[in-house]
C-alpha cells in the first residue's frame, strides 16, 4: 500500500498533522518554514498562515474559530491567532534550557494539551514532557527526554503513547482520563528505524512515521507490527486520519537536512500525502482551555 501525493507543499518540515472534525480541515505546521497549513478536502483548497516563529504542535481550541489555536512555540506555549498572527504566551517552555524546544504534541481525551521538548544542540536527555489544562496551569510529566514524538491516546484515554526518538522505541503509559497523571509505563515496540509521530485508529491501532524510513508503521496495541504503507519520500514525520468518514490517512514529511541529490530524486519531499488504509480514525479532542 503506497501513499500518493495530495498537497504540493514542499514545506521545509511539515509535522504535527491533524484533524479538526468542527471544522473539516486538516491542520499542520511547517516548523522551519514557520507557517500553519490548513486543507478541505471537500473542496480542494488549501491555504498557509505565517506565524509569529517555529510551532511544532499545536491544536484547535474548543468552541472558537479555525484560526484560534493553542501552539507549541519553539520557547514558549501560547495562543495563536493565526489570521492576525497575534499570540498571548501562556508559559515559557525551560527557559533554563537555551537548546531545546518545543516538539511533538496532542491534546488527550478530555482535551488537555500534552508537548514535549528537544535538545537541537546534541539530542541530549535534558528536555521534557509536559501538560498544559484548560485552565492554564502546566505541569511537567516527566523528563529524560531527547526527542519527543509519538505523542497520542487509546480510544478510552487510559493509554499514553510517546516515543523519544533515539531510542528507537514506542512507549504506553497507564494514563488516568480524569486527572492527566501518568502511572506504569512499559515498552510496546522496538521500531526498526526512527519513530517519529504517530495517531491512534479506532481499533485501537498506532499508526506512526518513521523518519528516514520511507514509510508508515501501524502497530496493535500489543506491540505487533500488523501493516505498512509505502511514503515516496524519505522522511514522513506525522500522520492523522481525516475526511468526514475519518477513513484517509494523512501524512506530513520533511525536507530537513536534505541534499540537492535526494530533492532531486524526490523533489516533492515536504509534500502532503494521503492513503485509505482499510482502517477509521479517531477525531482529536479540541483543547478545553
Amino acid at each position: 500500500m503506497r501513499a500518493e501525493l495530495v498537497v504540493d507543499c514542499r514545506n521545509a518540515h511539515g509535522e504535527g498533522v491533524l484533524w479538526s472534525h468542527e471544522h473539516g480541515l486538516l491542520m499542520w505546521t511547517d516548523i522551519d518554514g514557520e507557517r500553519i497549513w490548513t486543507f478541505d478536502p471537500a473542496s480542494g483548497t488549501q491555504h498557509s498562515h505565517k506565524t509569529p516563529g517555529r510551532v511544532g504542535c499545536f491544536a484547535p481550541r474548543r468552541g472558537r474559530p479555525s484560526h484560534e489555536l493553542i501552539a507549541g512555540f519553539a520557547n514558549a506555549f501560547a495562543f495563536l491567532d493565526v489570521a492576525s498572527g497575534r499570540r498571548e504566551d501562556i508559559a515559557v517552555f525551560e527557559p533554563d534550557l537555551p537548546t531545546t524546544r518545543l516538539n511533538d504534541g496532542r491534546t488527550d481525551r478530555a482535551g488537555r494539551f500534552i508537548a514535549g521538548g528537544m535538545d537541537e544542540a546534541a539530542l541530549a536527555p535534558i528536555s521534557s514532557v509536559w501538560r498544559v489544562d484548560a485552565d492554564r496551569s502546566v505541569t511537567r510529566l516527566f523528563g529524560g527526554v531527547s526527542c519527543a514524538n509519538s505523542a497520542c491516546f487509546s480510544p478510552d484515554g487510559r493509554r499514553m503513547y510517546f516515543a523519544d526518538s533515539p531510542t528507537k522505541t514506542i512507549v504506553a503509559y497507564d494514563y488516568e482520563p480524569a486527572s492527566g497523571h501518568l502511572g506504569e509505563k512499559h515498552v510496546l515496540a522496538q521500531v526498526q528505524g526512527i519513530p517519529d509521530g504517530s495517531c491512534v485508529d479506532s481499533e485501537g491501532c498506532i499508526w506512526n512515521a518513521v523518519w528516514e524510513g520511507y514509510r508508515v508503521e501501524r502497530w496493535s496495541p500489543d506491540g505487533r507490527l500488523v501493516q505498512t504503507v509505502e511514503v515516496p519520500v524519505r522522511k514522513p514525520t506525522c500522520c492523522a486520519f481525516g475526511g468526514a468518514d475519518l477513513a484517509t490517512l494523512y501524512i506530513t514529511t520533511s525536507r530537513l537536512m536534505e541534499d540537492d541529490d535526494i530533492l532531486r530524486r524526490e523533489p516533492t519531499a515536504g509534500s502532503l500525502y494521503s492513503v485509505r488504509p482499510g482502517a477509521r480514525g479517531l477525531a482529536d479532542t479540541p483543547f478545553a482551555g
